[in-house]
């Protein structure tokens, strides 16, 4: 049998067992899709990335929930090249990275720091009763009505679609009692793969702002810290001028309520990027079945 390496690295951290957890394969050569699906359900992480040669870029990867397949991943992408860069195999620099969504620039910084280019984004406002959000999100409407008149709902999207809703304060966002259904539903009509309510109101001072990612549709109830969404609502919150004067660089609190708490770092400027640090939690080898079989067995 094919014996891969397989890892689970934390992004948007710098402590283990904090932040969100990626999987990781480093040698996803070789194996097809039912392979990498099963893989990826096995790890369990809410996504997995499987690096693969690439004549058109420095690398490829795929993108896989234990439900899906993705075409972009924010943590896993950077999870996987801070892990190169921590075993030496990339070094500081420039890099590019081709995946389903297109190929990506990628800066790795000395510090081991991770940032990652996004599409240029695509940002459009729907049309949604709030009594509805409210009821999908289980929380009064007049804490989204309260900064609706502001900031409205949106889609926005720089690789991978987000619905936008903001709340009015941290105490709302905390106590959201999330119907996956519904949220799965509102996700497959305005075309999504999840919704990232936020708010101004964050834990620590220097934080812009404290966000919640759901994404049940794609088999992930709530997603501890997101990238792809980071950059979506940073595009966002330009796009409808949040600030009179946006700072060069945003900063993303998110996960404290799934007690996995991390940063996302977002530069929002002629580019999207988003960035942050990741540790590796858990390194070991996993004995990958023919196609046919249907266990995987740890070793």
């Amino acid at each position: 049998m094919d014996t891969r390496q397989a890892l689970l690295v934390d992004a948007f951290t710098d402590e283990p067992l904090a932040g969100n957890p990626a999987g990781v394969v480093p040698d996803g050569d070789g194996l097809d899709d039912e392979q990498m699906q099963a893989i990826a359900s096995e790890l369990g992480a809410s996504e997995t990335a499987f690096l693969r040669s690439s004549e058109d870029a420095d690398r490829a990867v795929r993108y896989f929930t234990p439900r899906t397949e993705v075409d972009m991943c924010g943590h896993a992408t950077i999870a996987s090249h801070a892990y190169l860069y921590e075993r030496d195999e990339i070094e500081a620099g420039d890099h590019t990275l081709e995946t389903e969504a297109g190929v990506l620039d990628i800066e790795v910084t000395e510090d081991g720091g991770v940032w990652m280019t996004q599409n240029q984004p695509e940002i459009r406002r729907v049309d949604l009763d709030y009594d509805r959000m409210a009821d999908a999100l289980g929380v009064d409407v007049a804490a989204l009505e309260d900064v609706g008149a502001d900031l409205p709902l949106a889609r926005s999207t720089t690789g991978l679609p987000f619905l936008v809703i903001p709340v009015n304060f941290l105490e709302h966002l905390s106590n959201l009692d999330p119907d996956m259904a519904a949220i799965a539903e509102l996700s497959r009509e305005v075309d999504t793969a999840g919704v990232y309510a936020f708010t101004f109101d964050t834990l620590e001072q220097e934080s812009t702002l404290h966000g919640r990612m759901f994404a049940p549709k794609a088999g992930v109830p709530e997603d501890p810290v997101t990238g792809t969404a980071s950059g979506a609502v940073g595009a966002y919150l330009r796009e409808f001028q949040a600030f009179d004067d946006l700072p060069d660089e945003l900063v993303f609190e998110q996960g404290h309520f799934v007690d996995r708490p991390g940063t996302v770092y977002v530069r929002v400027g002629a580019e999207i990027a988003v960035g942050g640090w990741a540790v590796t939690a858990l390194d070991g080898d996993l004995v990958v079945p023919e196609t046919e079989d249907d266990d995987i067995i740890e070793v």
